[in-house]
């Protein structure tokens, strides 16, 4: 199973997810990434009436057992149905890396 499924998979198991979409950002960063950097949305009812810590804490408690190996970096964009909706289904784009070998 790659990474990405397997985040995927751990995200949809901890949550009553509406809509999810993961985008490996891999290739945008510096050094030997593989398969390391994601970016991932979730639309999920449990997000309702938290902050975005919360929400956070809820996401990287479902894929703690990937983080740091084989996961270097997870960018959330976590969202109620209502906020999904009034964002258009616009998810924000990633900044390319400026560190290591990467110039700006």
């Amino acid at each position: 199973m790659s990474i990405a499924a397997a985040i995927e998979e751990k995200v949809r198991q901890a949550l009553t997810v509406q809509y999810l979409v993961i985008e490996n950002e891999s290739h945008m960063h510096s050094g030997p990434a593989g398969d390391s950097h994601f970016k991932l949305a979730v639309v999920a009812g449990e997000f309702s009436g938290k902050r975005a810590v919360a929400r956070h804490q809820l996401v990287y408690a479902a894929v703690a057992d990937l983080m740091n190996n084989p996961v270097h970096a997870l960018a959330l964009h976590l969202y109620t149905a209502d906020e999904w909706q009034q964002k258009n289904g616009d998810i924000p784009l990633s900044p390319n890396c400026k560190g290591g070998s990467k110039q700006s």
